[in-house]
């Protein structure tokens, strides 16, 4: 009996065995690190991964055109500075990779799910600071000041994309696109960033409420809801074209009728 209980366990010794064991791998600090810290933690190692997986997504559809560490060729510009949202503007609305170099990149259907955006953004983001992805909040028109919206957007965007966001032609070749169908986190980023032809419009010149409150009006003058009480809006160039139209037209109508009315009159005269 005395040699069977010399041989039996001290109940702590499993304990022990266990904190040597987490120690090993790690994961005693887990266990008793506070919980901001682990959080941090994770989240790095995410961010960290996010960045490995969006090098091998550039590697293979972006550094022919943009450089194999993103200083930009001739065939692209550095994407050093640009910032996440600018990634996640051009590819998730397909102008990236481009199809071809002309005047302008257009819009066509996206090749990338939105993970794979977030990754290729987080790459791009670490080769230099730039202007973030919005969240949700900053840019849903729910609550938003249409009316404010749509003033800002008559004096700063409407030069461009018209007085409803229906877009215009540019010179050389270059056209302000169509905002009618466009998500509004694409809208609110094309403001961030200033993509193409677009100035940027950073918070000092437009705060995120006037950008939340831009993208609103775009949204609600292009939804179906949304009337026209001119009638027959011409594109929705402004007062200025639709002037122009019933002047030249409206004119050149009363000049047509004036001379029908005269030959009527004379041909009467001579009968």
């Amino acid at each position: 009996m005395k040699k069977l209980s010399a041989r039996r366990r001290h109940p702590l010794a499993a304990l022990v065995v266990l904190l040597f064991a987490l120690a090993a791998t790690g994961g005693l600090y887990t266990a008793f690190a506070p919980a901001g810290e682990a959080k941090a933690e994770k989240q790095e190692s995410s961010k960290s991964l996010a960045i490995e997986e969006g090098k091998k997504l550039y590697a293979t559809g972006c550094s022919s055109c943009h450089g194999t560490g993103g200083q930009g060729t001739s065939d692209g510009p550095s994407l050093v500075g640009v910032g996440a949202a600018a990634v996640d503007f051009q590819v998730g609305t397909g102008r990236m990779p481009a199809q071809q170099p002309g005047a302008q990149v257009p819009k066509k259907k996206n090749i990338y799910s939105q993970d794979e955006i977030n990754q290729l953004a987080a790459y791009v983001a670490s080769l230099g600071s730039g202007p973030s992805q919005p969240n949700k909040k900053a840019y849903d028109p729910a609550g938003a000041d249409v009316a404010n919206g749509g003033e800002l957007f008559r004096t700063n965007c409407s030069q461009c994309h018209n007085f409803t966001g229906e877009g215009g032609a540019l010179t050389h070749g270059k056209f302000a696109p169509d905002l009618g169908d466009v998500d509004p986190k694409h809208i609110y980023e094309a403001m961030q960033t200033g993509p193409q032809n677009m100035p940027s419009f950073t918070d000092g010149a437009l705060p995120e409420k006037d950008k939340r409150d831009i993208v609103a009006y775009v949204k609600e003058v292009n939804s179906d809801k949304s009337e026209s009480p001119g009638g027959f809006k011409l594109g929705g160039f402004g007062p200025v074209s639709e002037g122009l139209f019933a002047w030249i037209f409206g004119l050149g109508a009363m000049v047509a009728v004036a001379t029908w009315v005269a030959a009527r009159t004379a041909k009467a005269k001579k009968s």
